[in-house]
């Protein structure tokens, strides 16, 4: 018979096993029939085993059991057990082959998922060491080299949480210490390296670090590297803490697992500089703002957090010829480089035809709109223009004058000088830029009172999925109003931090003046 085969009795005697089964289990006739199974194989008392066959003889229904028997045999195995009237009757055989492979698929199955899941690089060395334990050893720590290639651990993980504090400071302290032929040191010259506890424990030159590992356990490690595109980026070291785990840190899952880690975090990085060039790109057409006579003006851009994605948002505030102060922001359709090059061309054209004719707002993006279609700009965006401006009897008197006209644009937020929101004349809703160069632009005025605050900001601070536009308007003019008494830039820091939470699904920009008391 291809399989093992073993009799037990009522009283858990063995008396019978095949030749098939001596092999299986590595012990003989003589070392099994006629012995109490429990002590021939006492592991089983208490394991997955030893569960099924006592509910099989309690309750004559046959059970299939697939489990890991730890030492000396430290192997896996598919066991039937059938209920007989002398006892019970065991038919198994070795399936570790078997289990690792499927071990192995599904361990890769789950890190390229989990690790597909997130561009974020923090996140993505989190997950790792926790994505391959107990997998893959009792411990797992990370190392990552940095742009000047010196290897930094950024991520750790466990099986045991009492041991987890102690874990995350040896890898506080472990590398300063390593010499080149440490194990993790050699794999980040590319290769797996293998070492028991002693070997590794001679190896560390740093005295805490070598407390520490002792505390651990001293444990045997599986150093992997990580290959990037065309480098070396890092190593994983697996901790094997005991028999059982150092029989499953299998090196060629380890290595393959290593290979899917590897490219999943040259990607995050190479997001990563991607993100922040898009946002340096981003922030080079964003100049600072001009100061105004009028009072304090603070600007403010946060980039969606969900992709590295340059945007179209703007804002501005320059003078204009005769004192006027200006804010403009606005939002060109698009996500993607050609966005961020219209919006820098629309930005400079506004400039040009609000410095150049000191207008009005309506007339301003009346006359951008004009300049769009003789220039060819071939794209379409919101603007809001306010202008702020004071005879010498308004200025006596501790007024403004603030006109404002919008493209299609959110109304700006203001705030009384006691930090209440203020309703604005409604005005009708004019078409985008590039639609209708020859659309008639409406323009509305207001006196504000000294110390009044003026908010512009895109949509990305209150369009957001599941909440509707009225919906995100009346929390930022509840947060505007609650917050209204800070210093002007507390009150934008804290709006963007309330409303999108660091990390908003659209870009961000705001503009906001507030007059001088």
């Amino acid at each position: 018979m291809p399989l093992g085969y073993m009799a037990i009795d009522r009283d858990w005697r063995v008396t019978y096993v095949n030749r098939h089964g001596e092999d299986v289990v590595g012990k003989t006739w003589d070392e099994l029939v006629g012995a109490c199974y429990w002590a021939a194989f006492p592991a089983n008392r208490d394991n997955e085993f030893g569960a099924a066959y006592r509910e099989v003889v309690a309750t004559g229904s046959a059970r299939t059991v697939e489990a890991f028997y730890p030492e000396p045999l430290n192997r896996w195995f598919e066991v039937s057990a059938v209920p007989l009237q002398a006892g019970l009757a065991l038919y198994f055989s070795e399936v570790t082959v078997r289990r690792t492979a499927q071990d192995r698929l599904a361990l890769l199955a789950r890190v390229g998922a989990e690790l597909t899941a997130t561009l974020d690089l923090g996140e993505a060395v989190r997950r790792i060491p926790r994505l391959v334990v107990p997998e893959l050893g009792e411990a797992c720590l990370l190392t990552v080299l940095d742009d000047e290639g010196r290897p930094r651990d950024l991520g750790s993980w466990h099986r045991d949480p009492d041991r987890r504090d102690v874990l995350t400071r040896y890898a506080g302290v472990r590398l300063p210490g390593m010499p080149s032929a440490a194990p993790v040191m050699r794999a980040l010259a590319g290769e797996t390296v293998t070492a028991d506890g002693e070997a590794v424990l001679a190896a560390i030159e740093d005295d805490e670090a070598a407390r520490l590992y002792r505390e651990l356990g001293a444990p045997a490690v599986l150093a992997v590297p990580l290959p990037g595109r065309d480098r070396v980026i890092g190593a994983l070291t697996f901790l094997a803490g005991d028999a059982r785990s150092a029989a499953r840190v299998d090196p060629i899952t380890a290595r393959e697992v290593a290979g899917r880690v590897g490219l999943a975090l040259d990607n995050v990085r190479l997001f990563a500089r991607q993100s922040q060039l898009a946002e340096a790109l981003q922030r080079s057409l964003l100049t600072d703002p001009r100061g105004s006579g009028l009072g304090a003006i603070e600007v403010r851009y946060t980039p969606a957090a969900e992709a590295a994605r340059v945007g179209g948002d703007w804002y501005d505030a320059f003078p204009q010829p005769g004192g006027a102060t200006t804010l403009v922001i606005g939002d060109v359709v698009g996500h993607d480089t050609a966005a961020a090059a219209a919006m820098g061309q629309l930005r400079s054209l506004l400039r040009g035809v609000a410095a150049y004719s000191g207008a009005g707002p309506a007339e301003v993006l009346r006359g951008l709109d004009e300049a769009m279609t003789t220039l060819g700009v071939d794209t379409y965006a919101t603007v809001a223009v306010a202008r702020f401006e004071r005879t010498p009897a308004e200025a006596a008197a501790g007024r403004t004058r603030m006109c404002w006209a919008s493209a299609g644009h959110l109304p700006p937020l203001v705030l009384d000088p006691a930090g209440r929101p203020v309703v604005l004349p409604v005005l009708p809703g004019d078409l985008l830029l590039g639609v209708d160069p020859a659309s008639v632009r409406a323009e509305s005025s207001l006196v504000l009172e000294a110390g009044s605050t003026v908010l512009l900001f895109t949509d990305g601070l209150v369009e957001r999925r599941g909440l509707d536009l009225d919906a995100g308007l009346a929390l930022l003019t509840d947060a505007v109003a609650e917050l209204g008494g800070l210093p002007l830039d507390e009150l934008c820091d804290e709006v963007i931090e309330r409303l999108v939470h660091g990390r908003p699904e659209d870009d961000v920009a705001l503009v906001a003046l507030r007059l001088d008391r």
